[in-house]
Parts: structure tokens; sequence; C-alpha cells
């Protein structure tokens, strides 16, 4: 992987991360259609310092957002920011559990297997045009509502399902406001995000990459403006209440991954 490689793939990050799209499942595309040849161990690190960067950017976008619930937090009495903290612990339970019982295995699957996250991208088109039948509403995301899209975000850990889309649709599919959904699943994966990488850095698996560094540091800066672009579009998005637009693309592409796997 080169530098241009880098630049291409964090642009693609960051533009995917916050549409609901599956930025996993476009970079293992970009990586087969690019020659990518990085063992499973190496493409699982880049992808997770991409991860780092959108994250990075997600706390830019909703800095506000984030200030009111440590100070919230600081006044250590239960109020809306102790509240939602609390719903994003909860959520962080699933997801959490299956990094750290099934991480060998989450790992072969960032291996440029094409026709499985063709598949899932068909999967993810189907909860996308699913939620844009539901009704909008000004519910809020429950405790309870918080564990169940907290499952979807597990099982978003798979290239090819969208993280955002299969967290927004299912709490939409709950009965929650769009917006509100939208805002709950950009905050929710940030600790996550920051977790996987303080536990590769104590693992040792950065130190022990053969990726490097220059390559790594292009592409999470490309990752994170790309994704500070992004993320202001998607929450505009998700209040015009435009998922089917993306189901029809994920639909697409999906079809365009299995027929190209097929055809090679």
């Amino acid at each position: 992987m080169d530098i241009l490689d880098a630049v291409i793939l964090g642009i693609i990050q960051g533009l995917t991360e916050f549409l609901p799209v599956s930025s996993s499942g476009h970079l293992e595309l970009a990586k087969a259609i690019l020659g990518d040849t990085s063992v499973p161990e190496e493409s699982l690190l880049f992808t997770v310092v991409l991860h780092f960067a959108t994250a990075l950017s997600t706390l830019v976008i909703f800095r506000k957002d984030v200030a009111e619930i440590f100070k919230g937090l600081l006044q250590f009495k239960w109020n809306g920011e102790t509240e939602f903290s609390l719903k994003i612990i909860i959520s962080m339970i699933p997801a959490a559990l299956v990094g750290v019982l099934f991480e060998e295995e989450l790992e072969t699957l960032f291996g440029g297997n094409i026709i499985f996250v063709g598949f899932m991208l068909l999967i993810t088109a189907l909860l996308l045009w699913l939620a844009d039948k539901a009704k909008n509403t000004g519910k809020s995301v429950s405790s309870s509502n918080a564990f169940v899209i907290g499952v979807s975000q597990a099982i978003a850990v798979l290239p090819g399902i969208s993280r955002s889309g299969a967290t927004i649709s299912t709490s939409v599919l709950l009965g929650n406001d769009k917006t509100k959904a939208a805002r709950f699943s950009f905050l929710m994966v940030v600790p996550l995000i920051f977790g996987k990488i303080a536990k590769d850095f104590l693992d040792g698996n950065i130190a022990h990459s053969n990726i490097p560094a220059s390559v790594l540091i292009v592409g999470f800066i490309a990752a994170f403006l790309a994704g500070l672009a992004a993320c202001t579009w998607m929450i505009a998005l998700v209040r015009k209440s435009k998922l089917s637009y993306f189901a029809i693309y994920c639909f697409v592409v999906g079809l365009i991954a299995i027929a190209f796997e097929y055809m090679n």
C-alpha cells in the first residue's frame, strides 16, 4: 500500500463512515480493486486507524453535545446527560463482547471476501428501505432501545453491513425520531473506537505492523477531513428522510460486487 492508496482509502472511509453504505465494505471493495495484498491483520489495522480518524471528526461535529454531556456528568447527579451517557454504555456492551470474544474470527473477514461483502450490502439495503418506510416521531432512544441498537452495532462489524445504517434503521424501526436516532448512532461508536485503538496499542498490534507510518498518517488525515464533510451532510440528509436513496445504492453496489467476484 502506497501514499496514493492511503489517500483514496482514507477518503472512502471518511465519506462512507457516516453515510449508511458500509465503510468497511467499501474499504474491502477498494482494496480488491487497488490490488491490496495486505494480510488480514494489517488490513484490519489500517481500517481501525481510519475509523479512529472519523471518530475524531465526530467529536468535532458534535463538540457542543459532548461538552454538555461532560458538563452534566461533572455535576455528579442524575440528569439528562447522565441518562444519555448510561444509554451509550448500554449500547456498547454487545459490540464490546463480540470484539473481545471473537476478535480473531473477525480479523479473517477483512481479507477480501467480496461475495460476502456483496450479500451484506444487500442486507443493508433492505434495512434502509424498511427504515425509510417508518413514520418519523419525536421519541427519544430509551435504555431498552439502546441495547437493541447495540446488538445492531455488534452485527455491523461484518464488512458490508453499514454500522450507521444498521443502528439508525434499528432505532427508527423501534419508533425513535430519525434525527435523534442519527445523533445517538454517531456518538455511540466513539467510545468503542477509542477503546479498540487503546487495546491494539497495548497489545502491540500497531507497533509490529509492517505498514509504514507515513501511509497511516496520510490515510488518517484524508479520513478525518472527509469525515467532517460527510458527517455534516449526513445530518442534513437524515432530517429530510432520504434513506431510500442509500438503499438503492447499497443494492446496486452489492450486486456489482457479487458479479465482479464471479467474473474474476
